[in-house]
């Protein structure tokens, strides 16, 4: 599978731009999943342009939960795209013009191999990506907590990434049996957590690929 950030609070690859929030792309399945859309369409889109990312090349759409800066790129993507599929969670309310809205609220498979947690604690679902070397787990900020993500995502099968805002998260000893990590957007501990696991540690920002 291929995830490349498109949207974070730094900048990876020079010529792209920053903003508070999160939105990324995940290859796997032979789907294209945009993960969350960021603060501002326009930086999106943009940044989008200048990864060579087509809009119209997106099957689906993947919202981890209503915050601002996870969907406020949602509507201008959906002027340039319109026949996507979107997963949101039970509990986000705006109207999507889109093909088809999915309401999560329990976790669920959405192909084989790829994978919701569901809703936790009322306000953010995961994507999970299974693949040879273990699950990926795909977050947006965290709210429900890194240890309840983690626990629900290894129903699926051995977590062996987890890539995104990791909010206030600070429970280290959760890292030890995972081999990736990139922290991104909210994560507040990055120098801890870079500190603490070096051979595990990924760099995140816009323009970031990661293979795996």
């Amino acid at each position: 599978m291929r995830i490349t950030l498109i949207y974070d609070n730094e900048i990876y690859k020079e010529g792209l731009e920053a903003d508070w929030g999160f939105s990324c792309l995940v290859e796997a399945e032979n789907k294209k999943i945009l993960f969350d859309t960021g603060a501002s369409g326009r930086i999106l889109l943009n940044n989008m342009e200048k990864l060579k990312i087509k809009p119209s090349s997106i099957d689906e759409v993947f919202i981890s939960h209503p915050h601002f800066d996870h969907t406020g790129g949602l509507s201008d993507f959906l002027d340039k795209n319109r026949n996507v599929k979107i997963y949101v969670p039970s509990s986000f309310k705006e109207n999507l013009n889109a093909k088809e809205v999915i309401y999560v609220k329990e976790k669920i498979k959405l192909h084989e191999n790829i994978f919701s947690t569901g809703e936790l604690e009322g306000i953010e679902q995961s994507l999970c990506v299974k693949t040879e070397k273990g699950i990926v787990v795909i977050v947006g900020c965290s709210h429900p907590k890194v240890e309840n993500i983690l626990k629900v995502a290894s129903q699926f099968g051995k977590v062996y990434a987890l890539i995104g805002g990791l909010h206030g998260f600070k429970d280290f000893d959760l890292l030890n049996d995972l081999k990736l990590v990139c922290p991104c957007h909210c994560t507040q501990h990055k120098l801890e957590i870079k500190s603490l696991y070096p051979e595990k540690y990924i760099e995140g920002g816009v323009g970031k690929i990661i293979e795996i």
